[in-house]
């Protein structure tokens, strides 16, 4: 995996003052264990937010950095976090760190979890102060075998040095901290999905209000917070709110870094931790080093899956929440995907709606319906053998699964890169459509999904 700095070429070396994320990371890719995390000014901050500061202090820095959610929601975390009863008589809390990264084309949080183990318990035992939370759980994609291992040797490591456990920093809080993996659902990262997994239940979200801060965990006030978000809490505490502000390019509406990324068939897929506000051109010619040779870029995704695909006319949007929106998609987690002009669209988006439509909750009518319907479609397409009105019934689709139309967010993010891609590339998709005498009857078609 690469990750370089924000200049070209290794130009200009990670700091502290730039790289809040980042500039501990060692060169050979290997984690960062305590006595180096600690030689690189880890646990400052904590030590800094139990000496110096009360919990609601810690919240207000929190909320006046302008830090906000880093798993693709963009919800501001101080504003979560203030949610949180301030009623001193309920004394069981927990804190989950949403760490169940299964969007396609994302891998940010593996990162960080793999390598920098002890960055994300920091940023959880801060937090954890502030929302006086007694008990925390990683909940932890499945399939993140290393970050599972690193991150319970990290776990050991820190109550080993009184930094977990019972009197933290002798100030009488009291915090525990489990890795729990998950059974493999992409639904899980919804966070009431997470709770329901976590508490031995079927992974469905749940019905909201109430909201986890007052009913979550085994009934209890729960506050939901992503990898890449509590990874930032460190560095606000330690270095302050101006600072912070202080990382985002300008003209953006989001503030400090953010892990941002390109995939596809581009020179130099990898990631990195830029400034906020950075235009999709930089990260893409500067970073990425553009297309392979023999390629040209097609289309591309902001940030996962669930984006909306763009075209080459729109990389000199900024990388902010506003800044993709102003181009008509989300910002997402960040990591986009660049789509060659070998790839055909129809094809493409096929493959994303088995995914979506196999990831189903369930739960309600429009996603468990709505997602195999859109891939029997698009698989008649595919094989030339749509009929007229099947492009019609698609928009339809994307129109009757969009948001507020269904129980979470999972179906709308399905159905964006479809209603995209049907804007943009519209021809494609005509000609999977069979001339009348020639289509197959509807009641032919496979309905089964992932066949």
């Amino acid at each position: 995996m690469t990750l370089t700095s924000f200049g070209p070429a290794n130009r200009i070396k990670r700091s502290a003052e730039t790289h809040p994320l980042t500039w501990r990371l060692r060169d050979d890719g290997e984690a960062v264990w305590l006595d180096e995390y600690q030689a690189k000014n880890g646990y400052a901050a904590a030590r800094k937010a139990f000496a110096e500061m009360d919990q609601d202090g810690i919240v207000q820095t929190v909320k006046d950095a302008g830090l906000k959610g880093r798993g693709g929601a963009g919800f501001p975390t101080g504003v979560k976090w203030g949610l949180m009863p301030k009623d001193e008589s309920i004394n069981i809390r927990y804190l989950l760190c949403n760490a169940d990264e299964m969007e396609p084309n994302t891998w940010k949080d593996r990162m960080l979890m793999e390598q920098l183990p002890h960055l994300l318990i920091e940023g959880m035992l801060i937090s954890a102060r502030a929302l006086k939370t007694y008990r925390g759980y990683i909940f932890l994609r499945g399939e993140y075998t290393t970050a599972a291992k690193h991150l319970n040797r990290a776990v050991e490591e820190a109550k080993a040095a009184g930094l977990l456990g019972k009197n933290i920093l002798g100030s009488g809080f009291d915090f525990e901290l489990f890795v729990h993996t998950g059974a493999g659902r992409y639904i899980c990262g919804e966070e009431t999905a997470l709770i329901n997994s976590l508490e031995g239940r079927r992974a469905n979200p749940r019905s909201k209000p109430p909201f986890p801060a007052a009913v979550g965990v085994w009934g209890k006030p729960t506050c939901v917070n992503n990898v890449e978000t509590l990874c930032n809490v460190p560095a606000i505490i330690a270095d302050g709110v101006d600072w912070y502000k202080s990382l985002a390019r300008d003209g953006s509406e989001d503030m400090g870094t953010k892990l941002m990324g390109f995939s596809g068939k581009v020179k130099n897929p990898g990631l990195w931790e830029l400034p906020f506000g950075v235009t999709a051109r930089e990260l893409f010619e500067d970073y990425a080093g553009g297309m392979r040779d023999g390629y040209k870029l097609k289309a591309w995704q902001p940030g996962g899956a669930g984006t909306g695909f763009l075209l080459p006319e729109h990389l000199d949007a900024q990388m902010y929440a506003g800044g993709i929106a102003k181009v008509g998609t989300r910002m997402g987690t960040g990591l986009a995907m660049a789509v060659d002009d070998s790839i055909n669209m129809v094809s493409l988006l096929r493959n994303m709606e088995e995914f979506f439509a196999r990831e189903s909750c369930g739960f309600c009518t429009p996603c468990r319906d709505g997602l195999p319907w859109s891939v029997k479609l698009l698989r008649a397409i595919e094989s030339g053998q749509g009929r007229e009105g099947d492009i019609e019934t698609l928009l339809g689709l994307v129109g009757f699964l969009g948001p507020g139309k269904t129980f979470c967010a999972h179906a709308p993010g399905a159905v964006e890169p479809l209603g995209s891609a049907i804007k943009y590339f519209r021809p494609e998709f005509e000609a999977g459509i069979a001339p009348a005498s020639a289509a197959v009857p509807p009641l032919a078609r496979p309905i089964v999904v992932g066949a």
